[in-house]
């Protein structure tokens, strides 16, 4: 088993050390901010994610066995681990589409007094094509050795897309460098390997850009379905039928074919920004032009939305009650960055609306974010005299709500389901007004 440290210990960096760890490495999980270390110490998490804290748990035992994970706040610690992990963020640069390299540098640039021969340093940060190249030649004169290693998580399952992956990217240098990387990441990817998870073998620009550009895909996806929706909006079609009779078709597949508010969070929208800045900066911006088209669809299903329940409370939001149910831009998260729900709450706030959020892990998130909006953690007293509800993050509670027993609580049986997850029929059986995107 290797020892390997963790630079950065925010969302990716948190999971990919408990993972590292339950995998039977030892652990040293590096972060500057000394609360976030303190909680992650505790078995902590300092985000929701299903499944994290009991990982945690189990590799900082406290049993009397030796612990598998250390958290610090000190560099130093990290000097025993020949395989270190760059697990920082690369937000959007504040007024640019351009990725903001501040955090991965500096995490290099702080690992470099501990390198040492034979060390590997793995980015898995998504980063622009071409950093890693320049990264490289920063670390060489150390003696260590740079490997890319993107990450492919998923909110809400990131723990078992850490530990049971569905591929595995190395991105590497050429010649005998390039070898003993391989070599190294198949070790700490031992158990991974196998579990039969594929694994490709690449060069830095490659691995750079296989997660960009499959974000850049999915976004694609997303925004075509959304597209179809105003044309089924127009023309009185149903986009859920539409998408499951072209997701039959097993070119295209039914998944990510899901017409609603459209797509958020810390990945997704500051990817394709980057994607197409960094595309500029080549010269090739003309090749992912079209992503400037798909950004812009999923912005409007935010304004959209607000017309939709505008429409359900007779033209205005004066003087009228709103339940917003979600925050988080997806369920089974906390992660409330470029959030679709907020977004149209904040909208409808700005409008006239009284607006009630609730979410069951989020609203801590939120109201720091929004905090002119009305939180409300308890689902029943949220819905209590409420003028329209709209659901705008799926949560599994939501989806499964009785309209009848919700009518008793509302003021006015008006429900707009940004996510197309509730039946129609039965909703307006019980005497509700139903609206949703690209739905009759």
């Amino acid at each position: 088993m290797s020892t390997i440290s963790v630079i950065g210990c925010g969302y990716l960096g948190a999971v990919h050390a408990a993972a590292m760890a339950s995998l039977g490495h030892r652990v040293f999980g590096v972060d500057v901010d000394e609360r976030k270390i303190a909680a992650l110490s505790e078995a902590r998490a300092p985000f929701f994610e299903p499944g994290l804290e009991e990982l945690l748990a189990s590799a900082q035992s406290d049993d009397g066995t030796p612990a598998r994970l250390t958290f610090t706040t000190d560099i130093a610690d990290a000097a025993e681990a020949t395989v270190h992990f760059v697990c920082v963020g690369t937000p959007q640069r504040r007024g640019e589409f351009a990725a903001d390299l501040t955090y991965v540098d500096a995490a290099v640039e702080s690992l470099l007094p501990v390198l040492k021969a034979g060390d590997l340093v793995v980015g898995k940060s998504t980063v622009p094509v071409g950093t890693a190249e320049r990264l490289a030649e920063i670390i060489r004169p150390t003696g260590a050795e740079l490997a890319w290693n993107p990450e492919f998580l998923r909110e809400g399952h990131a723990v078992d897309d850490t530990i049971t992956p569905d591929r595995l990217v190395y991105g590497v240098p050429g010649g005998e460098a390039g070898e003993q990387a391989t070599a190294a990441l198949d070790e700490v990817y031992r158990t991974t390997l196998d579990a039969g998870t594929p694994r490709l073998v690449a060069d830095y620009a490659t691995a750079e850009l296989v997660k960009t550009a499959a974000n850049s895909f999915l976004a694609t996806k997303i925004s075509f379905i959304n597209a179809m929706a105003e044309l089924c909006e127009a023309s009185g079609a149903d986009v859920t039928l539409l998408a499951d009779a072209i997701g039959m078709d097993d070119r295209i597949g039914r998944k990510f074919l899901n017409a609603g508010l459209g797509f958020g969070g810390g990945c997704l929208p500051k990817d394709i920004r980057a994607f197409m800045a960094r595309a500029g900066e080549l010269g090739a911006d003309q090749a992912v032009a079209f992503l400037r088209e798909i950004d812009s669809i999923n912005m409007r299903r935010r304004v959209r939305m607000v017309d939709l329940a505008r429409e359900v409370v007779n033209g205005s939001f004066i003087g009228k009650n709103i339940t917003v149910l979600g925050a988080a831009f997806k369920p089974d998260s906390d992660d409330v960055r470029d959030s679709p729900a907020l977004g149209v709450a904040g909208l409808i706030n700005l409008q006239g609306g009284t607006v009630t959020v609730t979410d069951p892990e989020a609203t801590d998130n939120a109201r720091r974010l929004f905090p002119d909006l009305g939180y409300e953690a308890d689902l029943e007293t949220a819905l209590r005299g409420a003028d329209a509800v709209l659901l705008l993050t799926e949560w599994k509670q939501y989806r499964e709500l009785h309209p009848e027993e919700v009518g008793e609580l509302v003021r006015g049986r008006a429900i707009v389901d940004g996510r197309n997850v509730l039946d129609p029929a039965e909703w307006r059986a019980a005497g509700w007004t139903y609206r949703a995107l690209g739905r009759p």
